[in-house]
Parts: C-alpha cells; structure tokens; sequence
C-alpha cells in the first residue's frame, strides 16, 4: 500500500477536497497523514488524522476590505502566501523525512510543500482547489506574471535552494483539478491536469443547527455565505441581503451566516442568523445560495444541483463567477453595487424555473458526480505512487548493476551488457509510468 503525504494550508476551502481525496486513499488501505495547522486539520478530516505540525507566519497584517486586482494578488502573496511557505517549510521537510511519502500532495497555495518535496527529490502531486489558476490568469497582466516569477524564484532559494525551476503551482507530476468542463469551460489545458470533479466528502452535521426551523413548511429557502475569510468586507454585503431577504416574506425564507457578527438590528422570523451553519447538509434543503463565489461553496452548491447568485470580491472569486455565469447556473452582481433591491432580484431570478438556472445548476452536479470526485482524484494519486515505485525500483537495480561492475573482472563485458540492457528495460517501463500519470 502507498504512504501520501498532504500539505495544506489553514483554509477551510483547501483542507476541505484534500479531506475527501485522503479519505478515499483510506479507505483502500494506504497510509496518509498531514503537514499542516494541527487543530485546523482534526477538526476536519478526524481527531484521529496523523498531522505533522507546521509554524504558520506571525502578525499576518489584514487585508484592506477595498483592495482587488493586482493590488490584491500582490498582497495575497506578499503578505500571506510566501510567508506561510516560509513559516511552513521546515515542518514539511521534517515530516517528509519522518513520514517518507511515496507521494506528496500540494495544495496550489501551500507552496512550500512543493518546494520542499523538489529539492529533496520526492514526487508531488498538485491538488488545485479553485479552477482560476487554470486558465492563466495572468496572461493579460504580463508584469505581474514577470513579478510573481521573479518573487517564487526568491522563495525557492530560501525555502528548497536553488536547485530546480518548476513553477511550484503545477507539479510536472500531476494536477488534481477539482471540477469539470462543464463548469471550466473550453480552457486549453495540458494532460497532466486532471479534471477529478470536487472532492465533497461527508462533514459531522452540527448538533446545534435548529432543523426544526427549517423543517417546518414554507417557501423556497435560501443560504447567503461569504465564506470564512471574508469579515473585513461582509457587513454592507450581509445587511443589504438582510434587507433584501426580510422584504420577501412571501415567496422566501434565508439562512444568513454571519461568523463575525456584522448583522444588526432586529430580523423578521423568515430570516435565520448563524455563526456557522453544516454547509453539506443544509444544501440538500436549499433552492439558491448567495455567495462571494468561492470555488468550494460553488462547487458544493453545484454539486447538489442549487443556483447561485454570485458577488465575488477579490482573488480567484471573479474567474469563477464568470464561470458560474457562462454555466447558466447563476447571475452575478458587483460586490460593491449590490444593494438591497439587485440582491433582491436576482434571487428572484435564480429561483424562477423559466430562467432554467437550476436546470443548468444540476447540468453541472451531473458532470460533477460523473468525473467521480474523491474517487478518481485517489485513482490518480495510486498511479502517480506506482510509477514512482516503478522508478525507485529500476533506479534501484540500476545502481546494483553499477556496484556489481565495479567488482567483476576483466574482460567480463558480456555480462555487463546483459545487465545494462535489462536495466535499460526496466528504465524504460518506468519512464512508461511515468508518461502515464503526467
């Protein structure tokens, strides 16, 4: 059975499709741990989950709520993603050494995982959580492209050394992609990108979530989340979809998840207000989410056939909206225009069956369930560790080849170009895997 290493980040949206794709490698008899925030990690993928623990970067400064654009993938990565990589790597280089993976799987933003794997010459595994870094998001913004190069080039000779010079995004391995054409689009893509559909995996259900309110009878419901990591720009947002959804009584009733307390004021009965709500299992009750498109929650959403309207803020959040939109399977509004009465309409519209938004919305569960999600990411993540098994093994009894001519005799080539040749066989059923998997 193989050993799987995964590293991720603290971000409930990354563990989260790892968590199902760990699982289902479980679940067949290999070993699989983590590199990662300890408490994070167990409370999603199991208090029993083997976690090598990795620092996370200190005084992380907040990002301004009004920051988008290349200011605002320059301050995710400035601020946040080289640190974390930086703050990581020596925890993900300790447990590669303590572990000894066959393979390591890399979240897209957990770099240092992939770094670290490179320079001590292990096989990694990209597990790409958002579909925005598919289809090249900078190719309009060739500075910006330039500066991000230059910037991973700096990290990679801090945290791996300078050795190597893959882009640590896109393992030359492989890439777990987790989605579907009918959700990506037409994006060219290279063969070692696998589209794997989303890894949604069962999450404990929430004992304190009140059923009994949305058990009760009523008019279609609607879920308004912005995520985990969006508080500092939520509050306009969450209270004009409050008043949007409070003046709607009679066609709709709406759970708010507001983890930062930003709703105020006194909400009619129709309007739920949680911290945190079990987001799996309350999907299966919804007829339309309100979302800042995060790839997790639209896929989520998706998965279970619920339109969506989308109000992405910043990050990969405009890609897929817009990939949300060309689907069919929502409306999009300007996060910062989206009042109480656009908000309002465009639930209206994503609930009216005419538009055939729930149509596509299902279209798009379809595709998602057939390209087999956790399933199929753990078929990959089997073939990557049995061709790199394969390789081991050839580089193995190459070496043994190599040590044994030293010590025969002279003269005796004849058995020595026995073996060479065998070797160059078995180099080149390995190189066969290889090409497999890529």
């Amino acid at each position: 059975m193989g050993r799987f290493l995964f590293v991720v980040p603290p971000l409930v949206g990354h563990v989260n499709p790892a968590v199902g794709t760990a699982a289902a490698l479980a679940a067949r008899g290999h070993d699989v741990a983590w590199a990662g925030r300890p408490d994070l990690l167990r409370s999603l993928a199991g208090s029993g989950a083997v976690v090598h623990p990795c620092a996370l970067p200190g005084d992380v400064p907040p990002r301004p709520a009004g920051l988008k654009g290349p200011a605002a993938f320059r301050f995710l990565w400035e601020s946040f993603l080289v640190p974390l990589a930086e703050a990581m790597a020596p925890g993900v280089r300790t447990a590669i050494g303590a572990y000894d993976p066959d393979v390591v799987v890399c979240d897209q933003q957990a770099v240092a995982g992939a770094l670290v794997a490179e320079s001590l010459g292990r096989t990694w595994v990209t597990s790409a959580t958002t579909s925005a870094e598919l289809v090249d998001p900078l190719a309009a913004l060739p500075k910006v492209a330039a500066w991000l190069d230059e910037l991973l080039a700096g990290l990679r000779d801090r945290v791996g050394g300078a050795a190597g010079g893959t882009d640590p995004r896109f393992s030359p391995h492989g890439v777990l992609a987790y989605t579907t054409r009918a959700l990506l689009g037409p994006a060219e893509l290279p063969d070692r990108v696998w589209l794997v559909g989303p890894s949604v995996a069962a999450r404990p259900a929430g004992g304190d979530f009140p059923w009994e309110w949305l058990d009760r009878s009523g008019p279609p419901t609607v879920l308004v989340s912005l995520g985990t990591a969006n508080n500092d720009a939520g509050a306009r947002f969450l209270n004009a979809a409050a008043e949007a959804l409070g003046a709607m009584a009679d066609r709709v009733r709406a759970v708010l998840v507001d983890p930062g307390g930003l709703v105020g004021g006194r909400l009619p009965d129709h309007l739920l207000v949680r911290p945190h709500v079990p987001q799996l299992a309350l999907l299966e009750r919804l007829d339309a989410v309100v979302c800042h498109a995060g790839h997790n929650t639209v896929c989520e959403a998706l998965w279970h056939g619920v339109p969506l309207v989308v109000a992405p803020i910043r990050d990969d959040q405009p890609i897929v909206a817009g990939q949300v939109v060309d689907a069919g399977a929502g409306v999009r509004l300007r996060f910062g225009r989206a009042d109480a009465a656009r908000i309002g309409a465009a639930v209206d519209a994503v609930l009216d069956p005419a538009r055939g938004h729930r149509k596509a919305a299902e279209a798009v569960g379809e595709s998602f369930r057939a390209a087999g999600g956790s399933a199929s990411a753990a078929d990959r993540l089997e073939a990557v560790a049995a061709g790199a098994s394969r390789a081991a093994g050839a580089a193995r009894a190459a070496e043994a080849t190599g040590a044994a001519g030293t010590t025969e005799p002279a003269g005796s080539h004849g058995s020595n170009g026995s073996d060479s040749s065998d070797s160059s066989d078995s180099s080149d059923s390995s190189n066969d895997g290889e090409v497999r998997v890529s």
